[in-house]
């Protein structure tokens, strides 16, 4: 019978989480062109004045713009079982003015728990990314605006996770 022997060492994928980090790949811009027209959520001022209706009030119905990124290198640990990471994170969302300028608007840190089984079907080694947890840290509005509310960003955050950033890891890692 074939078999298949796959180790991964704790050494092994922190080294990669430092190469990814330090050649600044954990980084993704989201802007409201990348969602999905029937998203109940629009990246527009307009949307998001329920976490922050100063936003609104400021910049009325203006686009909007989001930038991911890791601000320290991802913690990897390996189980027999799982590989689980621990993602230091940082949300900025930005006003995008009709003349192209982009305006801060704030800064949210989050840091998240994830676990990744590989699965082994038919033939093909795959995998799944399961998000365990997450927690926004308290950031900093700008331009004069309030922070906005951190428990609605919270689950809008999760949501998002779920909807988008677990699928998008398991089609990357796992295609």
């Amino acid at each position: 019978e074939p078999m298949l022997l796959l180790a991964i060492t704790e050494v092994m994928a922190n080294s990669a989480a430092f190469a990814y980090f330090t050649a600044g790949a954990l980084r993704r811009n989201i802007s409201s062109n990348m969602l999905p027209r029937k998203f109940p959520l629009q990246l527009r001022t307009k949307s998001l004045g329920v976490f922050s209706p100063q936003l609104q009030e400021h910049y009325p119905d203006q686009a909007m713009e989001l930038q991911l990124w890791a601000r320290r290198q991802p913690l990897l640990s390996c189980h027999p079982d799982a590989l689980h990471g621990t993602l230091f994170g940082s949300a900025e969302a930005f006003v995008v003015l009709p003349n192209g300028t982009r305006v801060p608007a704030f800064l949210l840190n989050i840091d998240a728990n994830v676990t990744g089984k590989p699965t082994i079907t038919g033939n093909r080694l795959r995998g799944t990314v399961k998000l365990t947890g997450h927690a926004p840290c308290p950031g900093t509005g700008a331009q004069g605006l309030p922070l906005p509310q951190v428990k609605r960003l919270e689950n809008l955050l999760k949501f998002g996770l779920w909807l988008f950033g677990v699928p998008w890891a398991n089609s990357e890692c796992c295609p």
